[in-house]
């Protein structure tokens, strides 16, 4: 069956009926064998873990957009349609975030163009013919930047690591199972057992027995690579124990073409195939056509100028692009960048903290192209950051339940990496605590790996200060990404949380700061 274009009218999704390569890959090794950390109580996202009054009074006085403003963001971005490198949405959205910029006041505002591949599927099938059987077709996706596949025709076997030979020649079917941890686990990664006591804000004991489903299917973007080296012609990869029990899955996102041909496919067709494999051969017909193309996908980037004399920066940031339509990822981190902006621009100059740059960072998903080139070109400015501010993904919690995806009330744990900084750690927690944001935790920098998972990871290693927020609900790379998913009890929150910890540094200069910084546990090895 042909698929409609990923970039047409007919295909948009997102909305209810009302050297790149950076992250989020060779991350859970160690997070899956850690010992299980349980945190003592957390506030839930809805009405129950709002802030007091007192607590709703931002540091400078002047006040965030409400929440309907901060949706109605969302909602314009999401109506455009599905938002991947070098479409026509995420250009719209780089105008959309201009044009915002330009509203607040924002001065220098402009576009710093990105390089990147437009990849798009025009046409993918999969179809199964058992032994002695008819045959059946499969609903898929292909890979994204998968090589294509004209007609391949092939025996079907399934992937083992501890026989893989058996794939040589044939269709590999791999079964792809979604990481899960307990909560809490990433709090204690990179960091003594000592600190979680201020590393873990759950003060409604939400994260006793919870275990989080985590967007990513393997440990690698290299999904292929296993199957390619023993010798299969072709990936069949199997989302076992993904929530939704679909296969719109975009991953990987390096923008690199894989080493096979494949599509992804549910559980269910998953499950019948190696039922027909247990009775005889299974022949399989993949066909996978797709375009792609030179394109651009810019860093969008706007100043708000500091007190006189002040010759350091802030940096408040985020990704434009996305997957699908993709409300959660990053609709809502735009929308949070946006709120910051708005919400300093009428902060007079002389009371923001220091110089303020607000960034929408374009080719995320092209191997996080917008920060290689941004940290490249501005490499030089990096000594006179005193701190980096990344938010991405106000998300509610979702589960499966009868067959149906079903809002558990809760949001999905957030994550605060923060630079192993004493001062700067206290001020995040105390930041979460003020704004009552439970199911958070402050995360050290490489607690899953060399550097965070957020698309600000770059800073890190250049040695800025950091706090990046990320959340990483199970549908981040999936089409169920939809409006309805956006934890609008937490985006007001978050931004008083931002805007405390943004109004702190008022006390702290970039070389200050690095001069704080704790060296890491030694089998870390990292950069604080």
């Amino acid at each position: 069956m042909t698929k409609p274009r990923e970039g047409s009218d007919d295909a948009a999704v997102g909305r209810p009926s009302a050297g790149r390569g950076l992250h989020r890959r060779d991350f859970l090794g160690t997070a899956l064998a850690t010992t299980v950390v349980t945190a003592g109580a957390a506030a839930g996202c809805g009405p129950a873990g709002r802030p007091t009054a007192a607590a709703a009074t931002t540091p400078a006085g002047a006040t965030p957009p409400p929440v309907a403003e901060m949706m109605s963001w969302i909602d314009q971005v999401v109506a455009r349609g599905v938002r991947r490198p070098g479409y026509a949405a995420d250009g719209w959205t780089t105008g959309f975030v201009a044009q915002k910029f330009r509203e607040f006041g924002l001065v220098d505002v402009h576009a710093e163009p990105v390089a990147v591949t437009r990849w798009e599927p025009e046409r993918y099938t999969l179809t199964a013919t058992p032994a002695g059987a008819a045959a059946r077709d499969l609903a898929c996706f292909p890979l994204p930047h998968a090589a294509p596949a004209s007609r391949l025709e092939a025996q079907l076997a399934s992937f083992d690591a501890a026989s893989p030979s058996a794939v040589a020649g044939r269709a590999a079917l791999v079964d792809a199972r979604p990481l899960a941890l307990p909560p809490a686990v990433p709090a204690g990664l990179g960091s003594a057992p000592k600190d979680l006591s201020r590393r873990v804000y759950d003060p409604a004991g939400t994260f006793a027995g919870e275990t989080q489903v985590l967007p990513l299917a393997s440990t690698s973007d290299a999904v292929t690579d296993p199957a390619a080296q023993a010798g299969a012609v072709a990936f069949i990869g199997c989302l076992v124990g993904y929530p939704s029990g679909g296969h719109r899955y975009y991953f990987p996102y390096n923008g690199k073409p894989t080493a096979l041909p494949g599509v992804w496919i549910g559980a269910g067709d998953g499950r019948w195939l190696r039922d027909q494999l247990a009775r005889g051969p299974v022949r399989v017909r993949l066909d996978v056509a797709t375009s792609t193309a030179p394109a651009r996908s810019d860093n969008v980037v706007g100043d708000l100028p500091g007190p006189p004399g002040d010759d350091e920066l802030v940096l408040i940031g985020s990704h434009h692009d996305a997957p699908w339509a993709s409300a959660v990822e990053d609709g809502s981190g735009i929308a949070m960048v946006l709120a910051q902006a708005r919400y300093w621009s009428r902060v007079p100059a002389a009371d923001r903290p220091h110089r303020m740059r607000f960034l929408l960072q374009g080719g995320h998903f092209h191997g996080g192209a917008g920060l290689v080139d941004y940290v490249a070109k501005h490499g030089t400015e990096l000594a006179k950051v005193v701190l980096e501010v990344h938010l991405e993904h106000a998300a509610r919690d979702v589960a499966a339940a009868g067959g149906r995806l079903t809002a558990t009330g809760r949001c999905v744990p957030r994550w605060f990496f923060t630079s192993r900084i004493p001062a700067l750690e206290s001020t995040v927690y105390d930041a979460l605590v003020a704004e009552r944001l439970g199911r958070s935790m402050l995360l050290a920098p490489d607690a899953f790996g060399p550097m965070p998972l957020s698309d600000g990871a770059l800073y890190y290693p250049a040695g800025v200060p950091i706090v990046q927020f990320l959340s990483a609900p199970w549908y981040l790379f999936d089409e169920a990404d939809t409006l309805d998913k956006v934890d609008q009890d937490s985006l007001l929150p978050i931004t008083r949380a931002v805007i405390r910890i943004l109004d702190a540094t008022r006390a702290m200069t970039a070389a200050g700061l690095r001069a704080q910084r704790v060296r890491p546990p030694a089998q870390s090895g990292s950069p604080s």
